[in-house]
């Protein structure tokens, strides 16, 4: 039965007794009797069964189906099988060839096609009725973790497509692809010999485009292998690359990691995840950036170091295919790794990005803080490092607070300072009566901290005369320093942030007993708050030969001793070569360059370098670092800096990103091609110098 309409009152009820039951084939016909009428005649013989063919010779009734060109036959077929909302019209999808039989049974074989096509075997060997038809296939790269975000991204652009090509999901996980994995969308024509086509694409319009425009794939190849060959010439020459961390990365950047430790998360899974294990560790990173590649091979030793380990999921979000995730987690500078306690409190890690760190931070956060001691065996025990027993092979300082039942607001603000400091230091917390006994045991009274240090674990005692959890963070901070360190590039920045003179005592080599001896007694002898005296091993940290060149030009007879104060003229000292380390000679020299007696070797530059974007300002987030008092919040990285130049005296301000650019980060979805294939395509050159960012 063929239907004639001549409104599209008459138009709209029949769409409407048609939804979710079956499709409609609606055509114009400028006048009855012609060839294209009686086409369609046939064709609603041969199909009538399945679908109900509509007529009209109505030409305002094509107009209003949006359609402004009458001057020919045309035939749209109407998807009501898929519509169930009576207020919405039937997706509709115009036959572009000229109304013929052959022609209406080619779309209606079309239309009837799966939409998207999965495929799990080789793409060469894949055969559908799009190619057989003459119509080229799309493919669209997937894997397991981003599934349902590239399934969507394949049925829209199966939309887009339709009865122009056909559009398929090929799993990478099934299928051993030899092509780059940077690869997201393929292309194969209906030539026979012709090789499929394998390209780097940002988004949804490009793949639309492809399909209409043949010349459009060897201009997007020929593109490729241009940024091939500049890569290769840039890999071949050191002195392109002006960054340590971008060389390493970009020299290496073909070497696969096994992520197969580290999931996957997205928005759909992202809040899932969390509540699966008692501890989620997110690392938020974007794919395009140098640090955060070299961070995310840090990460997989990481995770192949914690594997088996109860209660922790190690899992990753490239902030680049969902920025909407990282907006409402407040990530604001990649990379950020953040522990999540039960799928709700977070902890921030703002430590070096070395795997010994990164390990011991998850570790110890995997533990209470601050715990709760019962008896005096069991506070013994943690402070010599016995308990809890799962940290026994991770070293670590172990701090306990020791408070009696009059000293509750003190209890309570370590309480506090024990969240914040989760994953730093261990704390414990004894509130039994016999509280008074332990602390006396160390010289100190209730409210007190016992301090064990990792290593030799002597206790140290030290009373409580600050209550609130801000003065509690800095003090057990300022309290885990070391009392003559050796500095490393990991514990520079604790040391930077005092804003103290440096003493340093430069070595080829451990220093000998005697100018540690004396050394020590001029530390112990004089209050912290003075300077920073340590010792520098230039084997173990050999950035240290680059420090003194910057001092005095070249590397001075070692061991050597120093004074530089960083915060106030950049002066550098050396203490006489020919005057013997010893406590004395040190404090009369002291006294000499408090007096101004003594002439500078050196004086630091007072150039004002700045940052090339407010997010690498590190010497800023290090000048300006607070402590958080809710770990929900992130706290700032803080890299080291360098000691071979001034601090600026006018940084640059940090901003927040306003509302607006948030909202343009989290984009449109369905019409981006996410997860498997990093939308940065083009701009990946961005990626290879921070100068550039």
């Amino acid at each position: 039965e063929v239907k004639y309409v001549e409104s599209l009152a008459d138009l709209q009820n029949i769409e409407n007794t048609l939804k979710g039951r079956s499709n409609m084939v609606f055509a114009y016909v400028p006048a009855t009797g012609t060839a294209e009428h009686r086409a369609v005649m046939e064709a609603a013989f041969a199909y009538g069964t399945v679908h109900q063919f509509v007529l009209t010779t109505e030409a305002t009734l094509l107009k209003d189906t949006s359609n402004d060109d009458v001057s020919s036959a045309q035939l749209l077929f109407c998807h009501c099988q898929r519509a169930t909302d009576l207020t919405q019209p039937c997706r509709r999808t115009a036959m572009g060839q000229a109304l013929t039989l052959l022609n209406i049974h080619r779309h209606l074989k079309l239309m009837g096609a799966p939409l998207v096509t999965e495929v799990a075997e080789d793409p060469e060997k894949v055969s559908t009725l799009h190619l057989q038809l003459g119509l080229p296939l799309v493919f669209i790269l997937s894997q397991k973790e981003t599934y349902e975000a590239d399934r969507r991204t394949a049925e829209f652009v199966a939309w887009q497509l339709l009865g122009k090509a056909g559009v398929a999901l090929l799993s990478r996980d099934l299928v051993d692809l030899n092509v780059l994995l940077r690869s997201n969308v393929a292309l194969k024509t209906p030539d026979e010999g012709v090789p499929i086509k394998y390209l780097v694409l940002e988004d949804t319009e490009e793949i639309i485009t492809l399909v209409e425009d043949e010349n459009k794939v060897e201009q997007i190849q020929e593109v490729e292998e241009e940024e091939e060959e500049e890569d290769e010439k840039d890999n071949n020459n050191q002195d392109v690359q002006d960054d340590q961390v971008v060389e390493a990365v970009s020299r290496d950047k073909k070497r696969e990691l096994p992520l197969e430790q580290i999931r996957v998360l997205t928005e759909e899974t992202f809040h899932s995840a969390l509540s699966e294990t008692s501890r989620t560790v997110v690392l938020f990173y974007a794919s395009w950036e140098a640090v955060s590649l070299a961070v995310l091979r840090s990460y997989v030793e990481v995770a192949d170091r914690l594997k088996g380990t109860q209660g922790v999921l190690l899992s990753r979000v490239n902030c680049w295919d969902w920025p909407g995730v990282c907006t409402k987690e407040n990530v604001t500078q990649f990379p950020t790794v953040k522990i999540y306690q039960e799928g709700e409190r977070s902890v921030t890690y703002d430590g070096m990005w070395g795997t010994e760190e990164l390990t011991s931070f998850i570790m110890l956060s995997r533990v209470s803080c601050p715990l709760q001691l019962a008896t005096i065996d069991e506070a013994e025990g943690y402070l010599r490092g016995e308990f809890p027993p799962e940290l026994s092979s991770y070293p670590h300082a172990s701090l306990l607070g020791v408070f009696s039942t009059a000293t509750s607001e003190a209890s309570q603000a370590f309480e506090e300072a024990g969240n914040v400091l989760s994953g730093h230091v261990t704390t414990g917390m004894y509130l039994e009566d016999d509280a008074l006994a332990l602390s006396r045991k160390y010289a100190v009274s209730p409210p007190a901290l016992l301090l064990a240090r990792s290593g030799d674990r002597n206790v140290e005692g030290i009373s409580l005369s600050k209550q609130s959890t801000q003065d509690l963070v800095q003090m057990i901070r300022y309290e885990l320093l070391d009392v003559f360190p050796e500095i490393t590039v990991q514990n520079l920045p604790r040391y930077l942030r005092l804003r103290r003179p440096f003493l340093i005592l430069f070595s080829d080599g451990d220093i000998g007993q005697v100018e540690s001896k004396e050394l020590l007694k001029l530390v112990k002898g004089r209050p912290q708050e003075a300077f920073v005296a340590c010792r520098w091993n230039l084997k173990k940290t050999p950035v240290g030969y680059g420090v003194l060149k910057s001092y005095f030009g070249t590397v001075p007879s070692l061991p050597v001793l120093v004074w530089v104060n960083l915060h106030a003229g950049g002066q550098v000292f050396k203490f006489p070569p020919e005057l013997s380390v010893t406590e004395t000679n040190i404090l009369s020299w002291l006294e000499k360059l408090k007096a101004g007696l003594e002439i500078p070797s050196s004086a630091l530059s007072e150039e004002d370098w700045k940052p090339p974007l407010p997010a690498y300002d590190f010497l800023q987030m290090m000048e300006t670092a607070e402590v958080p008092l809710h770990t929900s919040h992130p706290h700032e990285d803080t890299p080291a800096q360098d000691l071979s130049k001034k601090p600026r005296r006018d940084p640059t301000i940090q901003e927040e990103p306003s509302q607006e650019t948030k909202a343009e980060k989290i984009g449109s979805p369905g019409r981006d091609l996410r997860g498997t294939a990093p939308r940065l395509a083009a701009r990946e050159k961005q990626g290879k110098r921070h100068s550039e960012l």
